[in-house]
């Protein structure tokens, strides 16, 4: 049995949900990796720990990361900060021996995410079931049950469509509507207007769907395929972007619950 401070939990994905559950952990004391893509295709990247694979390191409220790899793990922590690995596929889990890991790619599917990674297991969203996949699944949806930790079954079906904000939902989100290079006209915390070009593709120029905050804008110079999601508009003026959301502290929460709850029956700690 060992201490929380002395206890590893990598955590799939860095992304702006991911960075709730992983400000959570950090706060309670857990040594927290986070395991990323060599080409992070997030939107939301003032408040996703994962764009420190862009910009090598990335602040997010009082969290600072780094990229590194997993032999510098120790030195990162030992400062105090998250260290950020480009390893989609976990090979680093074999190195780390982390005694928990998180699945919070949010990717609507598991992407290879297994009980064997280690004694303790969390994934978020659709596409795993508890205790098969995971010891926990948790519920990502808005509503009554979000953040409910769920032992035996799964989360809610993906429905496709964004939650309702001012009486939108299907159009806050962008998807590319070709594939190619994204260069900006816009930045993550402007006020735009509907019609107005806010990227282009490849010379494509790419339109705001509506009125509002250009909360979420995937970075520049990366190639997207056509249907990728790129962009996020929320018909609210001035809305926060550089602080982490209401729903990725609640899933936070929920993880750093099931952490402690599913933990403590294994002894961890």
């Amino acid at each position: 049995m060992g201490k929380i401070t002395e206890t590893i939990v990598a955590v799939r994905g860095g992304g702006d949900l991911a960075t709730g559950v992983i400000q959570k952990l950090v706060r309670a004391g857990f040594k927290v990796a986070v395991l990323e893509t060599a080409e992070p295709l997030m939107i939301r990247r003032t408040v996703a720990l994962g764009t420190a694979v862009i910009n090598q390191s990335a602040t997010v409220e009082d969290m600072t990361a780094v990229l590194a790899n997993p032999a510098e793990a120790g030195d990162v922590w030992a400062k105090g900060q998250v260290p950020v690995l480009v390893d989609p596929e976990g090979l680093s889990l074999q190195l780390l021996q982390p005694q928990i890991v998180v699945d919070a790619i949010i990717a609507k599917k598991n992407l290879g995410t297994t009980k064997a990674m280690a004694p303790v297991t969390i994934a978020l969203g659709p596409g795993f079931n508890a205790p098969s996949d995971v010891d926990v699944v948790i519920e990502t949806m808005r509503g009554h049950s979000l953040g409910k930790l769920i032992f035996n079954g799964s989360s809610l079906p993906n429905t496709g469509t964004p939650g309702l904000i001012e009486g939108k939902d299907k159009e806050r989100v962008i998807h590319a509507p070709a594939s190619g290079i994204v260069i900006h006209k816009r930045a993550i915390g402007d006020q735009v207007a509907e019609g107005e070009i806010l990227f282009t593709i490849d010379e494509q120029p790419v339109r705001s769907t509506l009125s509002g905050t250009l909360r979420g804008l995937i970075a520049e110079g990366t190639k997207v395929a056509a249907g990728l999601k790129v962009a996020d508009i929320d018909p609210r003026s001035h809305v926060d972007c550089w602080s982490i959301s209401d729903k990725a502290r609640a899933l936070g929460g929920a993880v750093l619950e099931a952490a402690l709850f599913v933990g403590r029956q294994k002894n961890l700690f």
